[in-house]
């Protein structure tokens, strides 16, 4: 029962950390502007993301544009697509392996592929979560690069949005269930095979075999003196054998 817990908390922290890769993929807020230099302009805002930029307006409106050519990108922003969406893939699959392999489920119930499958959806996981962060960790620097650039003008610079936050908090979820989910597929070596006794017999064995009669009780030889059948040789006489009186 402890281990099926232990199996439910790594594939919600998992479950959890593939629904925070997918939105942070999918929002434009990885970079924002930044309100430095002698004019500041609040009345509007931009946001570039992974596959458009947007405008906020003070009036409450938001234009977005998506980035309509992909060779046109710049290479580092064509990677932190491959490997977000990659992530993204590879949580979806640890998220249906782990469902196989997971104890509260009937699939291959009492098989040896139970753990097995447990593990890898724990490595998958943990994939996802080490491709996620790598993404997130590379944008935050190219981020903080930027903006203490002196070469780059004032108005040219953002600030680390809220789905690279985002990003971090589902790569550590990600990289914790799948940690909890390798945990839990491991043997438990403190639990020891149950011996093997024996059982008593139900019934006491039959004194003998019903197939094969009992032997006939012996006698002496003096109870089987007189019953010799009478020989050729013999003369008998009103009965009587010659040879009882020789």
């Amino acid at each position: 029962m402890a281990s099926m817990a232990v199996q439910l908390l790594g594939f919600f922290l998992g479950l959890l950390g593939l629904v925070g890769t997918v939105v942070a993929t999918v929002l434009p807020h990885w970079r924002s502007t930044a309100y430095v230099g002698s004019n500041i302009i609040t009345a509007t805002a931009y946001m570039k993301g992974l596959w458009m930029e947007c405008v906020w307006h003070s009036t409450g409106i938001y234009q977005c544009q998506v980035y309509r050519s992909l060779l046109a990108l710049p290479q580092d922003l064509q990677a932190a697509r491959a490997l977000m969406v990659l992530s993204c893939v590879t949580s979806v699959l640890a998220s249906l392996v782990s469902v196989m392999g997971m104890k509260c489920t009937r699939f291959a119930r009492h098989s040896v592929i139970k753990s097995p499958l447990v593990l890898s959806g724990g490595v998958c996981f943990i994939c996802a979560g080490l491709l996620c962060l790598i993404t997130v960790s590379w944008t935050t620097n190219d981020v903080i690069l930027d903006f203490y650039d002196p070469f780059i003008p004032s108005g040219m610079k953002y600030e680390i949005g809220l789905a690279v936050y985002l990003g971090f908090a589902s790569a550590f979820l990600s990289l914790s269930g799948g940690m909890v989910l390798c945990w839990s597929s491991s043997p438990d070596r403190s639990q020891r095979p149950p011996r093997m006794q024996r059982s008593p017999p139900l019934s006491a064995p039959p004194p003998f075999n019903p197939i094969y009669p009992p032997a006939p009780p012996y006698k002496p030889p003096e109870a089987l003196r007189d019953n010799r059948a009478p020989s050729f040789c013999s003369a008998s006489s009103s009965g009587y054998r010659l040879h009882d009186y020789v």
